[in-house]
């Protein structure tokens, strides 16, 4: 009772205090300018791509998405990301499987945007390189994790009218937009800025459980998962950390371990069990190495004791953070970042984060455990730029993104 007469006596003094300063003053208020707002000048967004020759490709899908008359609209501001000619016939070499060739003519290509790509693709793609509003390049801050920027387009209009895909501009070891390099900056425009890249910037289609649902390379990340999940998946249901790899509001980053790398470490886990209950260490390391050589070890009953869903879920989600992190925007020196296990132990100390960059792309990641004791490594994309589902790192789906690590992180003591 006491603190609420304080804060009532201190309201009154707030309002008393006011009044003696309106009483004080004793005038009228000053008459304010209304604010105008600033009419751009010169070429609209639209135009300045029409009249580049070295962007003509990127306008053609401009034009097939229906965009063109809206990028010329001076009461609207836009930062466009934007490959250049070179970079649009990459990704239309890629799009057609090779029968497009880099060396075709223009007019090929533009043909394959015209027949080959639909409205709502080119629609889809063009709003996902598109920023709302006029941010130059250094604007974009070189933090760690990036800073995100909903981009104009919606994937799922009938989830949320409001829902907009995020794109990841950063200043930070280079200009990146996700992790693809921004090559030129800053081309202003009377209603915005374009910033080119060095490749076609696609909007993400699948979820990150799509991804370790269907690689042959994540079978056992697949069954710590759904071993975790056993408890609250009841009847069928998806379990907890299955729905939130398919939650589209969801913003993660997944550490993913390969199979070996889970066959490694179950098969040491399971010796020593063996041997601390007498088993000779011969005899150990074989039986275990059997029992290990399955994703079907997590749904073994014998090993259930040890295996506990509470345990396989503190492993599994160790391997994930509350952000989306491509390696180009890792810290070059070793650095500690939460964890999802953190909203269980909030003192622990997380996993390390370090990369070594290249011109431009990095030449090697890496991600610590705490109990490992020495790094696992992030492995590379083959080219820099391969997509799902080929790519092991910096692959971007509509919740996260995954790279591919070495070893499993082991958060304590085995």
């Amino acid at each position: 009772m006491l603190t609420i007469h304080q804060k009532i006596r201190s309201g009154l003094l707030v309002m008393i205090t006011g009044a003696l300063l309106v009483t004080s003053c004793n005038k009228d208020p000053e008459a304010f300018a209304p604010i105008v707002p600033e009419v751009p000048t010169g070429d609209m967004l639209g135009t300045v791509l029409d009249a580049s020759d070295n962007d003509s490709l990127y306008y053609r899908l401009v034009v097939r998405a229906g965009m063109a008359t809206a990028l010329n609209d001076p009461g609207h501001q836009y930062t466009m990301f934007v490959p250049n000619n070179n970079a649009m016939k990459q990704a239309i070499n890629a799009l057609s499987g090779g029968l497009v060739p880099l060396n075709a003519p223009d007019a090929v290509f533009s043909g394959f945007i015209q027949t080959q790509i639909t409205p709502e693709q080119a629609f889809a793609i063009v709003n996902y390189n598109i920023i709302p509003e006029k941010v130059s390049f250094a604007s974009f801050g070189n933090t760690f994790p990036n800073f995100q920027y909903p981009s104009l387009f919606n994937p799922a209009p009938s989830v949320s009218s409001l829902l907009r895909l995020t794109t990841f501009p950063s200043a930070r070891n280079g200009n990146w937009v996700n992790n693809v390099p921004a090559t030129v900056t800053d081309r202003e425009a009377g209603n915005g800025y374009i910033h080119n890249t060095a490749a076609l910037i696609t909007p993400p289609q699948r979820y990150l459980w799509n991804r370790i649902d269907t690689d042959t390379d994540l079978e056992y990340l697949k069954a710590a998962i759904l071993r975790a999940d056993s408890a609250t998946n009841q009847g069928g249901a998806v379990g907890n950390l299955q729905g939130l790899l398919l939650n589209i509001g969801a913003n993660f980053t997944v550490y993913a371990p390969t199979d070996q790398a889970f066959q490694n470490i179950l098969t040491l886990a399971i010796t020593q069990a063996l041997i601390a209950q007498g088993v000779p260490p011969g005899t150990a390391a074989t039986q275990a190495a059997a029992l290990a050589s399955s994703p079907t070890v997590f749904q073994n009953p014998a090993l259930f004791p040890v295996l506990t869903s509470q345990v396989v879920q503190g492993i599994v989600v160790y391997h994930v953070t509350i952000n989306r992190s491509f390696t180009n925007n890792f810290p070059t020196t070793q650095t500690n970042v939460p964890t999802v296990l953190n909203t269980v132990i909030p003192n622990h100390p997380g996993i390390g984060l370090s990369v070594t960059m290249g011109a431009p792309f990095p030449t090697a990641a890496t991600v610590k455990g705490a109990e490992n004791p020495a790094p696992a490594n992030i492995i590379l994309n083959a080219s820099p730029l391969l997509p799902d589902p080929l790519g092991t790192s910096d692959q971007h789906y509509l919740n996260g993104v995954l790279h591919k690590i070495d070893q499993v992180l082991i958060p304590l003591p085995l």
